[in-house]
């Protein structure tokens, strides 16, 4: 793994010591010792904490909300608390983000990223107090920052602000895109189409009615992902290590959380049973489940886009994609849909990752699920190519989407589902008549309905309107 801070490498350390003995830290590096351990055990993904910025953000706020509280509590002086409040604010403000370098999946239940963020801060808060980095008993990572605390309440309460936050920009791109789809349904909405079920022709409808359906799938996830996000409002600040509390003062969770849902800007709450909810990870669960469904909704629209505008000669061609890039190394002229299938894609991923969500939930024991680094990082990754995928699908693809009009139609008065209209007029027996003649010799069932007397072309006409058939009517000649 590339260190992301290496560019500011000059040659001079610092040494820190840990559990495990003395290592040299590049001087210029806001995070220590522990950090840079977990940069040399975990080189696994190469996506790090600063992928992120709504993580980092969260866990400054955390930070933040625990110097405060324990300032009042008489653990920390005014200058140490105002240097950490400082550092925090710095890091909201998006200084300092290259320094979070540990790798989203790791071992140790997250004490890395918590560490990580530790000793960012408290180097800062050093700098701001005039030491130098590394001057830990100023102002130590573990003696004050992570005063009160447990990587296993802060991290994730850091989590669940952050992909709060996370949710409201998904939800803000899935608004675009469902505008889009609701444009293109006015815009389509005089266009006569043939509707398929099972692939095969069913009854007429109008385009805009497909896109119509389109936008309405989509922003029914609007509510999902917003009911879901609210679970992670409820929180485990306070638990410390397992939910009993230990090491920290009896007023300290009052005071934590009054700061935590000020800083934020969120209506956090105290979880009822802090063991519980130390060990619990089903809130992450329904969401990730949430962002599933969104994603598979995606994925279904998507390949409706591939196939309505297949062809363009020997498909069904009823709308034209905008052209991105040629398709083909071989075939001249060839242009793929290559947009609805980069979606269809990360559909695909959003649903593998679901499923890790689910068994790294499983897997928790005890008083403690290990596993939420893995947790966190698919839930990070999911909301992140989604956004990404529904930015490109909406400027890339739906907005330049046009109609073959004369495309449709044809396919409308030609198709065999048109019978459908005939049914409770003529009858089962006789409408199952029509259709198999008409798939037989390749006739119109207009044609064919004149041909044997059954209506004569004025009732034809009125009730073989594909207008008349895009909605209900009363059954009647």
């Amino acid at each position: 793994m590339i260190n992301p801070a290496a560019q500011y490498e000059s040659g001079s350390t610092r040494r820190e010591h840990d559990l495990l003995g003395d290592r040299d830290v590049p001087s210029e590096f806001y995070y220590g010792v522990q950090t840079l351990r977990a940069i040399e055990n975990f080189n696994i993904s190469g996506v790090t904490l600063n992928f992120y910025p709504s993580l980092i953000d969260a866990l400054a706020i955390v930070k933040e909300a625990a110097a405060e509280a324990n300032f009042e509590l008489g653990l920390l002086s005014k200058e140490v608390r105002d240097a950490i409040v400082t550092a925090c604010e710095d890091i909201k403000n998006g200084k300092y983000h290259n320094h979070f370098v540990v790798d989203m999946i790791q071992g140790g239940a997250g004490t890395s990223t918590n560490m990580n963020a530790n000793e960012v801060i408290a180097n800062r808060a050093l700098e701001i107090m005039g030491y130098e980095k590394g001057q830990y008993e100023f102002c130590h990572p573990n003696n004050h920052v992570n005063l009160s605390q447990s990587t296993n309440d802060a991290y994730p309460t850091a989590v669940k602000i952050a992909l709060i936050n996370s949710n409201k920009k998904l939800i803000s791109v899935l608004n675009t895109l469902v505008e889009s789809f609701q444009s293109k349904a006015k815009e389509f909405a005089h266009i006569i189409k043939m509707g398929r079920t099972q692939l095969q022709d069913a009854v007429p409808m109008t385009l805009g009615q497909s896109f119509e359906a389109y936008a309405v799938t989509l922003a029914e996830e609007v509510e999902r992902l917003n009911q879901n996000a609210q679970l992670f409002l409820e929180v485990n600040m306070g638990a410390t290590a397992i939910g009993t509390g230990i090491n920290s003062e009896p007023e300290y969770t009052e005071k934590v959380m009054k700061h935590l849902k000020r800083i934020a800007d969120m209506d956090v709450v105290l979880a009822t049973n802090l063991v519980e909810a130390t060990q619990d990870t089903g809130a992450f669960v329904m969401y990730s489940s949430a962002v599933k469904r969104l994603a598979v909704k995606l994925s279904k629209i998507c390949n409706d886009l591939r196939l309505l505008s297949s062809g363009p000669r020997t498909g069904i061609n009823e709308i034209n994609l905008p052209p991105m890039q040629p398709g083909s190394s071989i075939m001249p002229g060839k242009v793929n849909p290559v947009i609805p299938e980069v979606v269809n894609q990360i559909a695909f991923k959003v649903i593998g990752n679901d499923l890790t969500v689910t068994m790294a939930a499983e897997g928790g024991q005890l008083e403690l699920n290990v596993f939420e680094p893995i947790i966190v990082q698919s839930l990070f990754e999911s909301i992140e190519m989604l956004k990404n995928g529904m930015n490109t699908l909406k400027y890339r693809c739906v907005d330049g989407i046009t109609a073959n009009e004369e495309r449709c139609r044809e396919l409308v008065h030609n198709s065999i589902g048109l019978v459908t209209a005939l049914n409770p007029i003529i009858g089962y027996e006789k409408s199952t008549m029509i259709a198999k003649e008409a798939l037989k010799s390749g006739r119109s069932v207009y044609e064919l309905v004149l041909e044997h007397k059954i209506l004569t072309q004025e009732q034809l006409d009125k009730i073989l309107a594909p207008e008349n058939m895009i909605k209900p009517g009363k059954i009647s000649l």
